[in-house]
């Protein structure tokens, strides 16, 4: 049997994850904690002045909703991609990226620079029709148009 992703590929394989997960989340989520960097080292939190109690914002650490990111992801990513496209990156990027193609191949596991960046996109992508403005993506958003 054979399926068409041609339209909707990632709604139709969140659509899947979300069919998996019946069980509804012990705690209502709550907006992120404000957050502020003051240099790429060290990190400080701003304290809301209410002080009310945050949701952790690892909130896709239990052991289902890392396999349902997993299977999300690899599905998009097994699919050959066909639409060529253009990125920039700094040099670091590039060279963590290679550094990371270049030490799982030491381990036996091929990969290359574009299907890590592909797995990075699509998680980016499920995450954030997942958990919306607590996902990874708006947060850093909000930080970089703060």
């Amino acid at each position: 049997m054979t399926e068409d992703y041609s339209l909707g590929t990632y709604s139709k394989l969140a659509e899947t994850a979300e069919k998996k997960q019946q069980t509804p989340p012990s705690a209502p989520v709550a907006q992120p904690r404000t957050q502020k960097m003051n240099d790429e080292l060290n990190k400080t939190t701003t304290i809301p002045s209410n002080r009310d109690t945050v949701v952790s914002r690892h909130h896709a650490t239990s052991p289902d909703n890392d396999a349902d990111s997993i299977e999300v992801v690899r599905k998009a990513v097994k699919l050959l991609g066909e639409k060529a496209a253009t990125h920039r990156f700094t040099a670091d990027e590039k060279d963590a990226i290679a550094d990371i193609v270049y030490a799982l191949r030491k381990k036996g596991i091929t990969t290359s620079e574009n299907e890590i960046t592909r797995i990075a996109i699509n998680y980016l992508v499920w995450d954030y029709r997942q958990s919306k403005q607590a996902s990874i993506l708006a947060r850093v958003l909000e930080r970089l148009n703060a």
